[in-house]
């Protein structure tokens, strides 16, 4: 095994060690994965790998070692890069191998060029995502990875490459043409496709990308790139993602802690120029690639850093007080330890909300119960486990939504507050839609990854007129609370895309829009100054308490359910003895509800099981419920 390299500082050392040993045997490849994964099972080694959620990029040393919480955004065609190729010395002959995995650029050293038609060249497939900070991430999950990252860096201005490089002046002294070549520059760069392989013949490097003429220059922009972020007012870079294994395991809207080797080389913005020069010299109607294309797909470095990705796995969640992975031996201790106190915790989350929802204990509740509500599993295309929540009885037009919204934000790892105005439901882009002139899928509001809180402001809505797009909107909220799919527009079809986003509407009266459950907002106190009131209550909660509260909403959404064939029986019964009283008001429906209201109470409270208790304890909430709700149809007759 290969020793005495920084693992952090020179991946590819490392890589280029066992590569050495194994040459073309394709075990070298696992080799490498094994060591990285092993090297992050040390002591607290994740938290030494510099992060591009946290750190600036230009902190960061190009080649090093990375990782980087991100959201799927888009993928990309797969692309062709060289695997193995090898360079001859112009000199000497001496001929030696290189790997191209990890890189985006091949290495030659002085005086060596690359033989593309040796025959021990292997061409080989990668895949490209396009990855963005996770929509919506909360500020308390931001700074909590920030305080746990304990990686040292320092800006990466004074780092200089081991290896020959061409300098800019020299590249705009040459040629362009693809078949000329100057005295003064032996094996000068050359411009063309050998294979679908894309090149430059130049001695000191050669970029391993294989996409034709996908590549264009962005010093002349007259408009800035566009990140793609699905949520207005993100930060924090997007990336290039390459993934050279196991991709068919990852989709649209994953989100992914991804380890591996950055990469920012400079000289890839200068090929880009090339390129696109060089392509300009080919038959048109061999350059598929629009030059938006090559704008999207082929981004600044400097801008658009890529990944190269060694180690990547599925996020279960993105609550930094967790154990990454629940289904784990070594998180069973920690869930075993806070199941233990989960009452004490309960009952004073149940205090912090009644007071953040005015002294209302009932919606409090019910708010809890939406917190921790997941989509469970899905019976055709029936959700099962949504539970979408609407909150009537909202003052109109005040901050009441706002300063709520504040605290669902100190409590849930990922939200957004979505303003429902006749202006915002006509001009933001809601559904994801496919631009086929750029190849990409350009984002909206609605691509947010699962466990998202949403929070729909209904009490903003005026009078006035919905246009198409409006219409479509409503449509696809509706969509979305309805099947927990959005259908995201491809032109010529409509693609479904199954989601898991928990929505929590505030209304004046009942909302436009669907809801499995409908609250009646009845304050017990009204603050003079909203903003003073809230900001008290989060003073007044100590951080570890709040905390507990974090852990709690998280971890009560992984926890399996079950109801024994005895409270089964128990349960038809009763709604048999239910219908018999009431057989106007009870439907199967309602029945359906209370098995909600029933199991995510039970998970409330640490009830892995359906007892007698809870099962009363939710017909009484859902009574509590409707009296509510009947007595201010009585007040407001004209009200549903």
């Amino acid at each position: 095994m290969p020793c005495g390299e920084d693992w952090l500082s020179h991946p590819l050392g490392i890589v280029q060690g066992f590569f050495a040993q194994n040459g073309v045997n394709p075990d070298w490849e696992k080799k490498v994965i094994e060591y990285f994964k092993e090297k992050l099972k040390e002591n607290n080694a994740p938290k030494w790998v510099p992060s591009l959620n946290e750190v600036p990029l230009h902190y960061l040393k190009p080649n090093s070692f990375v990782k980087f919480r991100c959201m799927i955004q888009d993928m990309f065609d797969p692309e062709f890069y060289m695997g193995v190729y090898e360079t001859v010395n112009r000199n000497t002959k001496a001929r030696v191998l290189h790997f191209g995995k990890y890189r985006d650029v091949a290495e030659c050293g002085p005086q060596q060029e690359v033989d593309l038609n040796s025959p021990r060249t292997t061409t080989l497939e990668r895949q490209t995502f396009y990855c963005v900070p996770v929509p919506g991430e909360s500020t308390w999950v931001k700074e909590a990875y920030v305080n746990a990252n304990q990686a040292r860096v320092s800006p990466s201005t004074s780092y200089t490459p081991s290896r020959h490089k061409r300098s800019y002046e020299d590249d705009e002294d040459m040629d362009l043409q693809p078949n000329k070549q100057k005295d003064q520059h032996a094996g000068a760069r050359q411009a063309g496709s050998v294979g679908g392989l894309q090149w430059c013949g130049e001695p000191k490097r050669l970029e391993t990308e294989a996409s034709t003429g996908q590549q264009l220059n962005f010093l002349n922009l007259s408009s800035p790139f566009d990140l793609n972020f699905p949520l207005p007012g993100e930060k924090g870079p997007a990336c290039l993602v390459k993934v050279y294994e196991d991709w068919d395991c990852f989709k649209v809207n994953d989100v992914l802690e991804l380890y591996g080797v950055l990469s920012v080389d400079p000289v890839l913005s200068i090929l880009n120029n090339d390129e696109r020069d060089a392509s300009s010299l080919l038959d048109p109607m061999e350059c598929t690639d629009t030059a938006e294309e090559q704008r999207v797909h082929s981004p600044p470095a400097s801008l658009v850093p890529r990944i190269h990705v060694v180690l990547a796995q599925k996020l279960q969640h993105i609550n930094p007080l967790l154990p990454a992975c629940l289904n784990k031996e070594e998180s069973k201790t920690f869930v075993s330890g806070f199941m233990s106190e989960l009452s004490p915790v309960r009952a004073e989350l149940l205090g912090f909300l009644t007071h953040a929802l005015l002294g209302d204990s009932l919606a409090a509740e019910y708010l809890i119960l939406h917190l921790i509500s997941t989509v469970y599993t899905r019976r055709d295309v029936l959700p099962l486990g949504k539970f979408t929540v609407n909150l009537s009885g909202c003052p109109r037009n005040s901050t009441f939504t706002e300063h709520l919204y504040r605290i669902i934000q100190h409590l849930v790892p990922a939200s957004f507050r979505l303003q429902m105005t006749i202006e915002n439901m006509n001009h933001l882009k809601f559904i994801p839609h496919k631009d086929y002139t750029a190849n990409r899928l350009v984002s909206g509001l609605l691509q947010l990854p699962s466990n998202t809180s949403l929070v729909i402001d209904e009490t903003l809505l005026e009078q006035g007129q919905l246009d198409t797009p409006g219409v479509h909107n409503v449509t696809a909220l509706s969509n979305l609370i309805t099947w927990q799919k959005v259908d995201y527009d491809f032109s010529y079809h409509q693609m479904e895309f199954p989601c898991n986003i928990n929505v929590f509407i505030t209304s004046e009266g009942r909302s436009l829009l669907p809801a499995d459950c409908r609250i009646h907002l009845q304050p017990q106190l009204v603050p003079p100054n909203m903003e003073e009131y809230t900001d008290s209550l989060l003073s007044a909660v100590l951080p570890s308490l709040l905390n507990k509260f974090r852990i709690y909403l998280t971890l009560l959404r992984f926890l399996d359910y079950s109801i024994s064939d005895e409270i089964t029986k128990a349960v038809e019964d009763d709604f048999v003895e239910m219908r018999k009283s009431d057989p106007q008001s009870i439907t199967a429906d309602d029945l359906h509800q209370l098995l909600i209201v029933a199991r995510f109470l039970s998970l409330s409270a640490g009830q892995t099981t359906l007892s007698r208790e809870r099962w009363l304890r939710a017909k009484q909430l859902e009574s509590l419920r409707r009296t509510r709700l009947q007595q201010q149809k009585c007040v407001n007759g004209n009200e549903l």
